[in-house]
């Protein structure tokens, strides 16, 4: 297989970032470490990531990741604008989601023992929020990342502080986060047919607030006891949606196929029911 056109348009997705580099070592680097998060190394770890590099230790590769001096939200930015001009930005969905990255000491930032969807289960872990975007052509890409700081970290100055953590930084949960990240792909201009997210997101009334003030369409999971708004003969009544989805008649149901995952296939029974916004003082399916 000629990888000759991949590599070609490695060097120039590079190029877009050269200036968020002040100096030229740390930025010939990061092109060496994108080579490495693409080649073959089944891990990529520091180690690995250097050999592949002709190196002999990792020190290099640390170095640009923990010390270097570089624009990380310039190379987002530059990230926004190379899926746009390759992928569009009308349409599509935008995704939300998390994942973790199981560690095994206690300085990392953020680290802690807390649900790691990676082990699926409780694990010292870091947790990353995460934009991806879906094209409608079926292309896609990561867009943004946001490290979920727990409380506890952000009370304890002098921990951040070891960690590289800025002093300034506030708590934010996690759907917080995905909203920054939503309105900064807003602001650079994506327009998504849909916004889509479990229920750490969508049970979170201020994410879906924002997007129905953007008129954002969104397809949200949300906790069974999350108290919702239906019409009844005596007038708008809450109830919570489990109860809504308990009273729903059989014939409303229908079951769909999400695709295989990792333990076989992924059905779901779907039905759509009326709901009352008294923001917008509208009815919508959900």
């Amino acid at each position: 297989m000629d990888v000759s056109p991949w590599m070609d348009e490695l060097t120039q997705l590079h190029e877009r970032l050269g200036g968020c580099f002040l100096r030229k070592e740390p930025r010939d680097r990061a092109l060496s470490y994108l080579k490495g998060l693409l080649g073959p190394s089944e891990r990529k770890n520091g180690w690995q990531l250097a050999e592949q590099a002709g190196e002999k230790v990792p020190y290099g590769v640390q170095r640009l990741l923990r010390v270097a001096q570089w624009d990380t939200d310039g190379v987002r930015d530059a990230l926004h604008d190379y899926v746009k001009d390759n992928f569009g930005f009308k349409g599509g969905a935008l995704v939300v989601d998390e994942t973790g990255f199981i560690k095994k000491g206690t300085e990392s930032a953020g680290v802690k023992r807390q649900y790691c969807g990676t082990a699926g289960k409780v694990e010292n872990c870091q947790v990353g929020v995460f934009l991806y975007y879906a094209a409608p052509n079926g292309g896609g890409a990561f867009l943004d990342r946001e490290l979920y700081l727990p409380e506890d970290w952000i009370e304890d100055w002098e921990r951040c502080d070891d960690a590289g953590v800025p002093k300034d930084t506030p708590f934010r949960t996690k759907p917080e986060q995905a909203r920054i990240m939503l309105e900064r792909a807003r602001a650079a201009g994506f327009q998504p047919e849909w916004t889509l997210g479990d229920a750490v997101y969508g049970s979170d009334p201020g994410l879906r607030r924002a997007l129905e003030d953007w008129e954002w369409p969104y397809v949200m999971a949300i906790k069974t006891t999350e108290p919702v708004r239906t019409r009844a003969d005596q007038g708008v009544i809450k109830r919570t949606a489990v109860e809504v989805a308990r009273d729903l008649p059989a014939e409303g149901w229908h079951r769909l196929s999400a695709g295989d995952g990792t333990k076989g296939p992924r059905t779901y029974d779907w039905a759509t029911e009326p709901l009352v916004y008294t923001r917008s003082n509208r009815a919508r399916a959900p």
